[in-house]
């Protein structure tokens, strides 16, 4: 003879249970999805950050060098020189600005760096006069013996004229991260 055995559950509660699972698993999901809210946006430097490797990166390919990667043995001395020129530029720099502190600060118009700044920002020439200024008001500041509010004021126009390239490039690089990798040359 068997043993008689009861059900861990009475037949009764099976729907009532399967609901209650069903209602779980909902529940789970919406908690994991629903309530996390919106993604996260990328701040402003990070964008325009991303936009200008991928830049770079297509412009390097383009001559058929490898973009440097963080964690990557350099290639040798001679490939390095070549990656180094094709992203900076070569010759005399073309673009000059003397700071303050007595100090000039140079760049070049060629290259992959400054394809992309022009891409972006629209005019790398005020670019790199305006945000060579601006990135340096607290040298400025120690050097003229002023304070960081008095230089400010000082460098408005410099600050405003920051403030309208970032947000052009901001737009620009938004737009290009939404889309497929380039392939062509980086628009001027």
């Amino acid at each position: 003879m068997r043993p008689r055995t009861r059900p861990a559950v009475p037949p009764a509660a099976v729907p009532h249970l399967t609901g209650l699972v069903l209602a779980g698993f909902l529940l789970t999901g919406f908690l994991l999805t629903g309530c996390a809210g919106p993604t996260p946006r990328p701040a402003p430097d990070e964008v325009v950050k991303a936009a200008t490797q991928r830049l770079t990166d297509a412009c390097l390919t383009r001559q058929g060098l490898a973009p440097p990667r963080p964690g990557q043995s350099p290639p040798p001395a001679a490939g390095q020189r070549r990656v180094n020129a094709a992203l900076f530029g070569t010759g005399r720099p073309e673009l000059s600005v003397a700071l303050p502190t007595g100090y000039v600060v140079r760049a070049h118009t060629d290259g992959c760096l400054a394809a992309a700044q022009r891409r972006l920002y629209g005019d790398q020439r005020r670019w790199f006069r305006t945000s060579t200024i601006v990135n340096n008001l607290r040298p400025e500041a120690e050097h003229t013996h002023r304070s960081l509010t008095e230089v400010r004021a000082l460098r408005g126009a410099e600050i405003a004229e920051w403030r309208r390239l970032r947000a052009h490039a901001l737009s620009e690089a938004t737009a290009l991260l939404e889309e497929p990798l380039p392939t062509g040359e980086p628009r001027s």
